[in-house]
């Protein structure tokens, strides 16, 4: 019953979103109107019945309904609760099936909060409609999760073990409210440019959902790499995975975007970018739903290797990117146009960190898509690593930290070399002398104490120009954004300067010694778990300080799917973490392990939740949704 039920509703979504859209272009095509409260109405209808349908999916997944396929591929009677729960959107239909229901959600909101006027509002839902009715369409045709089960089945597979995981249960609702949350950042753009007069203020309404898009994504990713670093055993939180690359896309061009609007406010001459970076990041964000969807690249995180998928999903894409930048670039000249006075001027320092991040963006762009340009055009097969990524992105987070630097001697329109000037060169020289002694103590290179002195003197002068002009809400994302980004990119670089690992073949009672740590493999236990078994090493572990900790890392057996995981054993200090994994049982006894110092690790994680904080303060103003004069859009 909640299957045809729930598929009743996806069909219901798919035609009434249809229906909507077709109504509204045509009758605007003709210069007659559809009322704002129907729309509005219909936006509800199509909210709530893909949220039941969601819902829906979710009972049948706790009920252990094996008569769907959908069900039976991702699920098992023993498998825990919160688990059948997240797997839900653990695979390729139910993940699309969320993307529906989270365009329907931003849909509603929009009704909801109905900026400007109802003819505006009425080209963002007619937009949001489109959008819904082309992803609803596609997960019915290609990907529909309520679909039966080709031969009976008594038991499920299982989830995938690599997905059993409080990360899967956070992790793909984030990112896809940040990927899909977008979708209402182009549509409010889209519509500014199919008023009679490009409407110019969009942006001062659209950045409450710019933040909060921006916000969810960064979350998801720092969720997805916590996720990596604790499950999958390989002691790393960044792999340049084509998948991974294909979430960062989008956050890189939504921090530009943030830059814009903010500079937009100031500068009319940045609309025109923040229009085009509004149609990018949406446009990245399908673009890594195809990657994940379509197979073409090789990845960990891959739901799908259906061709078909992603076909249709490269046509939806090219659609997209021709009918928004086809309109920016009809209604460009309509578009104000201005010229920032001085260099020597926050205003350019912001066009400067906007170009950082787009040069970021197609340094991962290349580096993920040109291997499989290069495999298609026959030329064999290539591989790019983290040594391509690194080498780029390293002197680009260096420019960022100049950027950063040089902001706090600059207004918005010409430098204020003699306002707090005294106080900054105290600070400046603090910093170099704490970042000195820093390299001193352990023994850094020369680079890496430039950045020590550039992060210290970024965080110490943000902090103290915010509390100088009065500890404003209205500053604070600036503050907080800017501060983790640094924690959080320091903290990259002193991982991967300062991580070692080494690997022993260890049994009870053998020990070995490294950079001043004692291991010690105690024993050997074994464990009964809900759908798995595992075997356990007893793991004491003593520092220099004469402290002794017990690890317990685990190798588990799923049997439904055949397949061994390894659970690392993680004890975390401020400075770093040890990482202990049980690999292969190489005699009746023994086993290899591996152990790893990860250096900073937390500082990563650290710095992303500070950044996480700007978007709390972002929303907590509401200036997001505030009118503009009707007049400003005649």
């Amino acid at each position: 019953m909640e299957a045809e039920l729930g598929l009743f509703l996806l069909i219901l979504v798919s035609i009434g979103s249809t229906c909507a859209a077709l109504l509204y272009w045509i009758r605007r095509a003709i210069g007659k109107t559809v009322a704002l409260p129907h729309q509005t109405a219909t936006s509800y209808i199509i909210s709530l019945a893909s949220f039941i349908c969601l819902s829906l999916l979710i009972v049948c997944f706790v009920q252990d309904n094996f008569a769907l396929e959908y069900v039976v591929t991702h699920s098992n009677s023993q498998l825990p609760v919160a688990f059948k729960v997240a797997a839900t959107w653990g695979g390729h239909q139910g993940s699309m099936l969320f993307w529906v229901v989270t365009l329907s959600m931003w849909a509603s909101l929009i009704a909801f909060k109905s900026p400007v006027n109802a003819q505006y509002t009425g080209d963002c839902l007619g937009i949001m409609n489109v959008l819904i009715a082309i992803f609803a369409w596609f997960t019915l045709a290609t990907s529909n999760p309520f679909e039966y089960a080709q031969s009976f089945a008594l038991e499920g597979r299982d989830l995938n073990p690599m997905l059993q995981d409080v990360g899967l249960i956070i992790h793909p609702p984030l990112l896809y409210l940040g990927y899909v949350g977008y979708s209402a950042v182009l549509a409010l753009a889209l519509a500014a440019l199919f008023g009679r007069q490009p409407h110019h203020e969009w942006y001062a309404f659209v950045r409450g959902i710019a933040y909060f898009a921006w916000g969810t994504l960064t979350a998801g990713i720092l969720v997805g790499s916590w996720w990596a670093y604790n499950e999958l055993g390989w002691g790393g939180w960044w792999f340049w995975d084509p998948v991974e690359n294909a979430s960062l896309m989008p956050w890189l061009v939504g921090t530009a975007l943030l830059h814009s609007i903010h500079l937009s406010a100031r500068n009319k001459g940045a609309i025109w970018s923040t229009y085009a970076l509004a149609f990018s990041t949406f446009s990245l964000s399908v673009l890594g739903t195809f990657v994940v969807r379509s197979g073409v690249l090789t990845s960990v995180h891959a739901f799908a290797v259906d061709p078909t998928k992603g076909l249709a999903l490269l046509c939806v894409l090219v659609i997209i990117v021709f009918v928004t930048f086809g309109s920016l670039i009809y209604r460009g000249q309509q578009i104000p146009q201005s010229n920032i006075d001085t260099i020597f001027s926050r205003a350019y320092l912001c066009y400067m960190a906007i170009g950082l991040l787009v040069i970021a963006t197609a340094i991962v762009f290349l580096g993920t898509f040109y291997p499989m340009v290069y495999q298609v055009l026959g030329s064999g097969s290539i591989s790019v690593g983290p040594p391509y990524f690194n080498s780029l992105i390293y002197p680009l987070f260096v420019f960022s930290l100049v950027v950063l630097a040089c902001s706090t001697f600059c207004s918005w329109q010409h430098s204020r070399a003699g306002k707090d000037l005294k106080v900054l060169c105290l600070i400046a020289s603090l910093s170099v002398i704490t970042a000195s002694i820093v390299a001193i103590m352990v023994n850094t290179g020369l680079m890496l104490g430039v950045i020590f002195a550039l992060a210290i003197y970024v965080v110490s002068s943000h902090a103290f120009q915010w509390v100088r002009s009065g500890a404003k809400i209205s500053t604070a994302p600036k503050l907080f954004a800017h501060i983790g980004f640094v924690i959080a990119g320091v903290g990259a670089i002193v991982n991967a300067s300062y991580s070692y690992e080494f690997s022993y073949r260890m049994s009870p009672n053998s020990q070995h010694q490294f950079q001043n740590v004692s291991l010690e493999y105690v024993d050997t236990l074994w464990k009964v778990g809900p759908n798995y078994t595992s075997e356990i090493a007893e793991i004491r572990l003593s520092t220099t300080e004469q402290h002794s900790f017990t690890l317990l890392p685990e190798r588990r057996h799923y049997s439904v799917r055949v397949m061994n995981m390894t659970e690392p054993a993680i004890k975390s200090f401020w400075h770093g973490d040890y990482y202990i994994t049980l690999g292969e049982k190489l005699s009746e006894q023994s086993y290899a392990v591996k152990v790893q110092y990860r250096a900073a690790i937390w500082w990563i994680w650290c710095g992303g939740i500070v950044a996480l904080i700007s978007m709390l303060s972002a929303l907590l103003p509401k200036r997001s949704w505030s009118r503009v004069s009707d007049e400003s859009f005649a």
